[in-house]
């Protein structure tokens, strides 16, 4: 199975917005597990690990008598998402560098997680279908996606965040296949000849000087920047990358807003 190209990348930079992302994300992901029915003792394969956020939280539920295995395809990835877990005293990690979809199957798990990964799939079917080889009868799969399209939204109005989260969302849809994934589980999940999946959508919500969506948003564009400009959604030295966060932060407390951000797709279905 082929992946789009992962226009993230891979630097230290992205690195750490990727741990800014997860703590906004955590509590999702968390009932996602819980829902998927994972509890202490279990074993449980992470795919696309990254840093290990999912992975981490997986390792909490499951407990010292439970496995997890985390994989991923990025050997940057491994090295920082290894090192977080041995800080964290995680002894019961095992991290696996490889492509999702390929990496030997078992079917011993009890639960197959994915965390931002059917979007950057060309086939999100079979990388679903792959999710499935990893699980043993009467496991669970899981998938929490993100929805990469229109604006997020703002009351009152506050144009500067409907801008950037527009050209956020662009700059993915010029590369990844599908940034609809998160709203296509049933679809997909039915194609890879699986029940259908008990789903729910969260968005994360903010305001005020102190909202984490600020510095996510601003990160998130600072490393999308590249290629905003290479495809012509901005001019090079159009945006002051190094004061967005500031500006987005003034431009909602001036209107005392309340922001939106990008949409979470939460699905996971028994085997």
């Amino acid at each position: 199975m082929v992946e789009d190209t992962y226009v993230l990348g891979h630097s230290k930079q992205e690195l750490r917005r990727l741990m800014l992302q997860a703590e906004n994300l955590r509590p999702i992901t968390m009932r996602l597990l819980r829902e998927a029915g994972l509890a202490p003792g279990m074993r449980v394969v992470d795919l696309g690990c990254g840093v290990g956020d999912v992975a981490l939280l997986a390792a909490e539920i499951v407990g010292p008598t439970g496995t997890v295995i985390a994989i991923d395809r990025n050997p940057t990835a491994i090295i920082a998402a290894r090192a977080r877990a041995n800080a964290a005293g995680h002894a019961n990690i095992e991290f696996v560098e490889g492509n999702a979809s390929e990496v030997a199957r078992s079917g011993t798990c009890d639960l197959a997680i994915g965390r931002y990964v059917l979007v950057h799939q060309s086939d999100p079917v079979a990388l679903i279908r792959a999710a499935a080889t990893h699980v043993r009868p009467g496991g669970a799969i899981a998938f929490h996606e993100v929805f990469l399209m229109g604006t997020w939204w703002s009351y009152p109005s506050v144009p500067l965040w409907q801008q950037t989260s527009d050209l956020i969302n662009k700059t993915f849809g010029s590369v990844v296949t599908h940034p609809d994934a998160g709203a296509r589980m049933i679809e997909h999940f039915h194609n890879a000849g699986l029940p259908l999946p008990s789903l729910f959508s969260e968005t994360p919500v903010g305001g005020g000087p102190n909202s984490p969506l600020y510095p996510w948003a601003a990160e998130t564009f600072r490393t999308l920047l590249p290629r905003a400009e290479d495809v012509g959604l901005v001019k090079p030295g159009e945006i002051d990358i190094d004061s967005l966060e500031d500006r987005l932060r003034q431009a909602v407390t001036a209107v005392h807003g309340q922001i939106g951000f990008a949409h979470q797709h939460c699905g996971w279905a028994k085997v």
